[in-house]
């Protein structure tokens, strides 16, 4: 399956690009990730050659920086992507259980999708807010702070009501 640029994505490319010096359009890498996960909900490795292209730079140099950041998704993911913190301060201050806990109310796997395809859960590393812990993210847009078991159930009932 091949993945090519849109129109709409090329225009907003340039203008990220123009915001840097001449021969220094690779430094829009992660805006040019960003588009193309907003359009597609998941950044495939037809689209990082694409946008390697695009930037005229190696398609490794473009996975690099999929594969460092989380909040590029390398797969499909569900409607609500769930990451949760389980570095080691949140993981003393029960960031692992909390994450256990999301995976087995869900019924999926570290990095699985429910099968209703409305959540992703998945570890992440620090979001800077160990005195918050357990810390995590929705959508890689809220940061939602101690989460208990308690919590963590009402937040899934919340998303699950507002399909």
């Amino acid at each position: 399956m091949s993945f090519e640029l849109t129109p709409q994505m090329r225009e907003r490319f340039e203008r990220e690009v123009a915001k840097y010096p001449a021969g220094q359009q690779a430094s829009a890498v992660m805006a040019c990730l960003a588009i193309v996960q907003l359009a597609e909900g998941w950044v495939s490795e037809d689209a990082e050659h694409a946008v390697a292209a695009y930037l005229g730079m190696p398609p490794i140099a473009v996975q690099e920086v999929t594969t460092f950041y989380n909040m590029f998704n390398r797969q499909p993911v569900g409607r609500y992507k769930l990451n949760v913190c389980t570095n080691l301060p949140c993981a003393l201050r029960g960031g692992s259980q909390a994450f256990e806990h999301l995976c087995r109310e869900l019924g999926v796997e570290p990095y699985g999708t429910s099968a209703d395809g409305n959540f992703t859960v998945q570890p992440c590393e620090c979001l800077g807010a160990c005195a918050d812990a357990p810390v995590m993210l929705v959508n890689d847009r809220q940061m939602l702070s101690f989460m208990s078991n308690e919590r963590l159930d009402e937040l899934v009932e919340t998303l699950k009501a507002s399909r």
